[in-house]
């Protein structure tokens, strides 16, 4: 099983009144990642060529971040469907190791010009099958 990876640095404005990461930052983390590995698996920045769209997005914040760390993101695949498939994402502080969040996103393969799901293609399915997990608990451990 690979894992995607991907480093993002804390940004002053992606804190909060609080001092630390904001919520809402995380998803941009999280779409961040989804994108470098839908480059990796060879969709370019050409969006028109893109076919998927988010169906949910879900986050749980286990530690906080601060402005000035480096936060790695790693990305496996925890279930293909007929016609989705879910992404798993843990975010680790890259010096330390420690779980900062844990992400999951649903994403449907969807036609835009008949606005309808369709069935993922083989190369896709096969491409995703790289990053399958065995077992969700792989990748949702709080350390």
């Amino acid at each position: 099983m690979a894992t995607h990876t991907i480093t993002v640095n804390i940004r002053f404005c992606e804190t909060d009144a609080l001092g630390h990461v904001s919520n809402t930052s995380y998803f941009i983390y999280l779409e961040e990642a989804r994108i470098r590995m839908f480059e990796e698996l060879g969709y370019g920045s050409n969006i028109k060529d893109w076919c998927f769209i988010l169906a949910s997005a879900k986050c749980d914040f286990v530690n906080q971040a601060f402005f000035g760390q480096r936060l790695k993101i790693e990305t496996n695949v925890a279930r293909i469907g007929n016609k989705s498939f879910q992404f798993v994402h843990r975010i680790l502080d890259e010096k330390t190791g420690t779980l900062i969040a844990l992400g999951e996103a649903t994403t449907v393969y969807f036609n835009f010009q008949t606005q309808k799901s369709e069935p993922i293609p083989e190369y896709l399915r096969k491409q995703l099958e790289r990053y399958l997990i065995s077992e969700l608990n792989e990748v949702t451990k709080k350390e």
